[in-house]
């Protein structure tokens, strides 16, 4: 897009009074060209150089493994982390050197959400002591990126664990020279971190597609914050927009042009995707008047359909295409999953429903899917009617073959996620939900047979998979990847 066009739509303050909403305050604006919306806070990271010189001594063993030996040396090696980690998008504190346990303590009392530990030389003792106590540590030694580091050879399963579960430091937390993978782990930490204590507005309350438990594991294992809104007032805000001839002209503006977008083709009535545009100022509203990053909506087609005259899906589309976490079923198997790719990912994420494999092929089919996949531009796409409904407005988006995406499916609520790796190939146009593509597995696609669920999936594009297993682990649950 190279429109600075805006369509406004102004938001309600306050209480509704007799059904109607109150004036504007602040504008809420549609803009296509509008940057995607970061909603990932930044990782806080200490860095920390563990060292320790040792005195020569005459006729004796005296010095350990290490290319680090003088205090001259231990400055360099400093200032090559920060170099290296300048190249980095997280937020990195000065690297805080540390040679003995009492150092470390006061180190584990700074400001940061994990430490990073540059294990060189040392004891056992003192690379314990480094080891936060509440926080995530990473472990990166050297063996050719610079100076060798002693720990390279003296990390064991004496202070590593190598079960399924979260533990104080695994084997998984070690990275031996390679930034590309430290890079990986941070990604899927701080998806994680993210992931905890979402706040997401639930529009006509939270449930779980065969996983009844699945609202009250989100508030107990990712510590969510399900905000539930009722449609009895939502009812009232859509009859209250609809008579609103200001938000009704703005919202007919935003329709016009959202089908001039180059690559979409309009094929259901213009009416719906104004209607769409109603729900999406709304939707917007509750997220501000709840401070949420998410959202979602249960019974999309049997409640939505009649009272705002067009289906949610286009508007969950839009909402993703902003940068905004926006869910259609109130789905909380798959949210919680949803919510960590797209942290990870930085990109939209599309939940859908998945089929059996065969032949290496899932066909992968819904009606809400973003255009904006990539996070900057909007796939080709034709507006139709919901499916199930023909009716509203839904977005069949053409996702472009040879894209690589990342898959995780839940099952259920058992704490067991399983990774998988595609390659879209083409975008069929069968009689099922209106965004749909054939992918094939990239790993061992047998072994999804016997994972086949009639439940949801979450997709985002490129390879995700070792950063959502990195970060599920951190999470407690169990991860499958397909490989």
């Amino acid at each position: 897009m190279t429109s600075s066009r805006r369509c406004f739509v102004r938001t309600a303050c306050g209480s509704l009074a007799a059904g109607a909403l109150q004036a504007a305050k602040e504008p809420l604006a549609w803009n296509p060209d509008a940057p995607f919306l970061n909603v990932t806070r930044p990782l806080k990271v200490q860095p920390v150089f563990m060292y320790r010189i040792q005195q020569k001594k005459e006729q004796t063993s005296w010095r350990s493994w290490g290319g680090v030996q003088t205090e001259e040396a231990a400055r360099q090696e400093m200032a090559h982390i920060g170099r290296e980690l300048a190249a980095l998008p997280h937020r990195f504190l000065p690297v805080a050197p540390v040679s003995s346990p009492e150092q470390a303590a006061r180190v584990h009392e700074g400001d940061h959400d994990a430490l990073l530990l540059y294990a060189c030389t040392g004891s056992g003792q003192l690379f314990t002591s480094c080891v936060s106590p509440r926080r995530d540590t990473l472990v990166f030694v050297r063996q050719s990126s610079g100076p060798v580091y002693y720990w390279y050879e003296a990390l064991s399963s004496r202070y590593l664990s190598s079960g399924d579960t979260a533990a104080k430091l695994h084997v998984d937390d070690v990275v031996v020279d390679d930034y590309t993978d430290l890079a990986s782990k941070l990604r899927g930490l701080n998806g994680a971190r993210n992931l905890l204590g979402t706040r997401i507005v639930a529009l006509g309350g939270a449930m779980g597609k065969y996983a009844p438990d699945a609202p009250d594991v989100a508030r107990s294992k990712y510590k969510m914050e399900i905000v539930e809104a009722g449609y009895d007032d939502f009812g009232k805000r859509v009859k209250a927009a609809r008579a609103d001839a200001r938000l009704a002209a703005a919202a007919q503006e935003c329709a016009r042009r959202y089908v001039q977008i180059p690559g979409t083709t309009l094929r259901t009535e213009l009416k719906f995707v104004a209607n769409c545009f109603l729900l999406y100022h709304l939707f917007q509203q509750l997220l501000a008047e709840h401070n949420a990053t998410a959202f979602t909506v249960q019974s999309c087609m049997n409640t939505i359909i009649p009272m705002s005259e067009t289906t949610a899906c286009l508007t969950l589309s839009l909402m993703n295409d902003d940068g905004t976490m926006a869910f259609c079923e109130s789905d909380f198997v798959i949210i919680p999953a949803g919510i960590l790719l797209r942290h990870i990912s930085g990109t939209p994420v599309f939940l859908h429903n998945s089929t059996f494999p065969h032949g290496r092929m899932v066909t992968c089919a819904h009606c809400t899917a973003p255009r904006r996949m990539n996070a900057r531009d909007y796939h080709p796409a034709q507006i139709l009617t919901h499916y199930e409904s023909d009716c509203g407005a839904a977005p069949k988006v053409e996702i472009p073959p040879g894209q690589e995406v990342t898959f995780i499916d839940p099952e259920y609520t058992a704490g067991r996620w399983v990774g998988i790796r595609g390659i879209v190939r083409e975008n069929p146009f069968y009689e099922i939900c209106r965004s749909q593509q054939n992918v094939e597995i990239q790993g061992h696609w047998e072994a999804l047979k016997a994972e086949a669920r009639d439940s949801h999936w979450v997709m985002a594009y490129g390879n995700r998979l070792a950063e959502s297993g990195y970060a599920a682990r951190k999470l407690g649950v169990r991860w499958y990847p397909v490989v």
